[in-house]
């Protein structure tokens, strides 16, 4: 497959509901016609994301529907299809089922107004690319890409949702839940003053796994078990612990600056990954801090049996914060709201009927690197600049070596994105 290694940054949004652009023209939504036309979805990648999102998707408007549906695989466009029809809720016909890797390409070619993207995340440069030139809304999974290559190329790609007039909104819910808005709203008006320190974590038990079943080659286990693998999922600290630390960059405003991380794999028998992650991460004062005077601890482990935390918390000189409905010195905020799932797509239907688009993709574009920043750092032992990451030729392939269950268990990775003091 090939990549575009072009660089398109715009500044970072700082509102917690994304930026907001009123230029363009929707390919499928003229200008005012009724707010409540049937909106109709594809989903791209079938599995239980594809699958849970679709559902989320027609519970936040009962006049949106999925009817097409594209995987790799066919048993997972037929259960997808089963339980997004359950109930009568939408109809998806034989000829909306696409099979195939090109199966998103054929989709494309029907007249759905949004596509849901949640095939594993190695994946998502090129299919994101393909629905903003097709001219179709995007809602798209974390993260966004698995190297610096891949980012680039999703940069670029919502630039050009932006001269389109396209929607783009990404499944960082955390942006769309109500505790977070008006938690991070405040903390950003002064309830604890400047910040000076911050932490966050995602520090839990293993995921899933799939063991190898007869007749399947070694692509076929990689993408069924695509969370272990770092060259699908970009390794747990870039596909899970994005959430957190696009929450610091959504408190701070920027981007960081410097990672200094470390790393170890010790238990996992599975895939690729590591099983923990710590770091270090320098963000910016103000523009003109070039070093990073904020610092921010970040933790991410999957080891069953070990004590966990998913959360994130910021200090400031006059308080400090969960930055999810509490705050020192103001205390329990009142920020019951609706499901953050849910919400996200609400949000996106809303801009889509308003005709007033949103885009999140540089947010997630932005976090979603600073992880890949993280995993750099462990994997090589030196520090990463972000200046470094965003140029860096780093473009992750498939393992080299032979996928047996002895060498596996053994812990045997990549060469060239392991050795020390290599990016």
């Amino acid at each position: 497959m090939q990549r575009k290694a072009h660089v398109s940054r715009r500044d970072f949004v700082k509102t917690a509901a994304a930026t907001v652009a009123a230029t363009g023209a929707f390919p499928y939504f003229a200008r005012g016609q009724a707010a409540d036309r049937p909106l109709k979805i594809g989903i791209v990648g079938c599995g239980g994301r594809g699958t849970g999102a679709g559902h989320d998707a027609m519970n936040a408007d009962p006049n949106v529907k999925v009817v097409a549906l594209a995987d790799v695989f066919k048993d997972r466009v037929e259960g997808c299809r089963k339980s997004l029809t359950d109930k009568g809720r939408t109809e998806i016909k034989n000829e909306n089922c696409f099979v195939g890797f090109d199966a998103y390409q054929k989709l494309l070619q029907t007249d759905v107004d949004y596509v849901i993207l949640a095939t594993p995340p190695y994946y998502r440069p090129e299919h994101f690319e393909a629905c903003v030139k097709a001219g179709k809304h995007v809602f798209t999974e974390k993260p966004v890409a698995v190297d610096p290559v891949g980012i680039r190329r999703f940069m670029a790609a919502g630039k050009l949702a932006d001269e389109k007039g396209l929607s783009v909104v990404a499944g960082t819910q955390r942006r769309h839940q109500k505790g977070y808005i008006e938690t991070i709203n405040r903390i950003r008006d002064g309830a604890i003053g400047d910040i000076v320190a911050g932490r966050c974590y995602w520090n839990m038990g293993q995921l899933w796994y799939r063991p190898r079943q007869n007749g399947w080659d070694d692509m076929e286990w990689m993408i069924r078990d695509w969370v272990n693998w770092t060259w699908l999922s970009g390794d747990h600290v870039v596909e899970q612990h994005v959430h957190n630390t696009d929450v610091i960059n959504w408190v701070l405003g920027r981007h960081v600056t410097k990672v200094v991380a470390m790393g170890a794999r010790h238990r996992r028998v599975t895939g690729d990954q590591y099983d923990m992650f710590a770091a270090d991460l320098y963000y910016p004062v103000d523009e003109k801090d070039k070093d990073g005077k904020i610092h921010v601890l970040s933790m991410c482990r999957q080891i069953n049996g070990c004590a966990n935390d998913v959360s994130e918390h910021v200090t400031g000189t006059k308080g400090f914060s969960n930055c999810n409905g509490w705050i020192s010195t103001i205390g329990v905020l009142d920020v019951k709201g609706e499901n953050p799932y849910v919400q996200e797509h609400k949000d996106l239907i809303a801009a889509i009927r308003a005709d007033k688009p949103i885009n999140e993709a540089q947010n997630v574009a932005e976090s979603t690197l600073t992880n890949i920043m993280i995993r750099m750092s462990a994997y090589t032992g030196q520090a990463v600049t972000w200046d470094e990451a965003i140029k860096s030729d780093l473009d992750l392939e498939p393992p080299e070596f032979e996928l047996s269950e002895e060498n596996i268990k053994a812990g045997i990775l990549k060469a060239h994105i392991r050795k020390p003091g290599r990016a």
